[in-house]
């Protein structure tokens, strides 16, 4: 989404080659404003961005033409120059228009929290179908930008060899081109759609369990995936570290198979966009028999994270799924593992810390119990019958 400057073009870098940037938070009445922010600032680091500085300011809703205030904007170009930075973060989602705006008045590239994110998804994809997925979103947010958001916007010269006809304004070529491509991503990832559904086909046939992991960014997901299959997943203490779903069959005793899949996390004021390209990725959680929801118990901001995620959930059609909540990190806040058990008896907790691998044997006691319940339903005992 935004270019490294070139060896020509050091400005903004620092000796390791990060791009060094310019924070921009505004607080307009929210009660996580400093989660938020801390969150921002996790994020530039996963997309390898230096926080220069950070601009904060009070307002009772964004400027139109800027989203911050004439003398904000002075302070946010005066910051850039001390910090010789070459890039402007806000926390906030911008307008095509305030992008544009900004990007003149300051003379240096804008990101907003969306690209962002779409920024750090492009940088972390590694499988085929990850990397059509952020090219489909790129794209689907790219076009939101072309009104009123390019400069550019002059006819085309017409004649033979152009790719316009004549008079053809440059975001009609624009539009065509992404609207083409955009074409060609969907119609791969509906092939790869049916690959994965003739794979679930045979796991329902075979009555296999299937369960997945979800979650806010970063609260452990990959590193309970690797504690309960030793699958030995990519696992990092850093925001989106995982994108690709990676599933494995796992054996329980007294319990049989299941199968276990580590999903993308999920975040606050996650792009509409993503939500959508990511649908065939996020298709194991909607067709899942259980969900773990993984919740960092070290978290002062859980509970926010936690709803940000069945938000999301319920967005994609999995709210009425059953959940048991993994309470993960406990031996940063010192809790002890645990189970617990809802009103019906069902366990609807369990407390763990998947690094020190303290109540992981829980979380499979509790597995075993949903399988075996499972189990009882789809293939019953059969009867005696009792002769007189």
């Amino acid at each position: 989404m935004f270019e490294r400057p070139s060896g020509k073009h050091k400005a903004g870098n620092d000796k390791a080659g990060k791009l060094k940037a310019v924070l921009v938070s505004f607080d307009f009445g929210a009660r996580d404003l400093a989660e938020r922010l801390e969150e921002l600032q996790l994020l530039c680091s996963s997309a390898r961005i230096q926080c220069g500085a950070v601009v904060r300011g009070r307002r009772e809703r964004p400027d139109p033409k800027h989203f911050a205030g004439s003398g904000k904007v002075e302070e946010i170009r005066s910051a850039v120059a001390e910090n010789e930075a070459g890039l402007v973060v806000f926390n906030h989602e911008l307008s095509p228009a305030q992008q544009r705006n900004l990007e003149t008045t300051l003379g240096c590239r804008i990101l907003d929290r969306v690209s962002l994110i779409l920024e750090i998804f492009g940088q972390r994809a590694r499988s085929h179908e990850g990397k059509l997925q952020v090219e489909l979103a790129q794209l689907e947010y790219l076009a939101t930008r072309l009104v009123r958001g390019w400069t550019h916007l002059e006819r085309q010269r017409g004649g033979r060899g152009t790719l316009g006809g004549m008079g053809e304004k440059q975001i009609e070529v624009d539009r065509r081109l992404i609207s083409g491509r955009v074409k060609v991503l969907k119609d791969q990832l509906v092939k790869l759609k049916r690959q994965r559904l003739v794979q679930r086909r045979a796991r329902v046939r075979g009555q296999v369990l299937s369960v997945s992991l979800v979650g806010y960014t970063n609260a452990g997901k990959s590193t309970l995936f690797n504690a309960l299959t030793h699958a030995g997943a990519y696992a990092a203490d850093q925001l989106f570290a995982t994108l690709d779903t990676t599933t494995r069959r796992v054996y329980l005793p007294g319990a049989g198979g299941l199968v276990v899949s580590d999903t993308v996390g999920f975040i606050r004021d996650l792009p509409h966009t993503l939500v959508a390209a990511f649908r065939a990725t996020l298709e194991e959680t909607i067709h899942a028999d259980l969900l773990l929801h993984v919740v960092d118990a070290s978290s002062p901001g859980r509970d926010a994270q936690a709803e940000a995620v069945n938000k999301v959930l319920g967005e994609i059609g999995a709210a009425d799924i059953p959940q048991i909540l993994v309470w993960n990190k406990i031996d940063l806040n010192g809790l002890a593992p645990g189970l617990e058990r809802d009103e019906y008896g069902k366990i609807s907790r369990v407390r763990l810390s998947a690094v020190t691998g303290e109540g992981v044997e829980l979380l499979r006691f509790a597995l075993t119990e949903v399988a075996t319940a499972r189990n009882a339903v789809t293939h019953p005992e059969p009867q005696q019958v009792i002769q007189a």
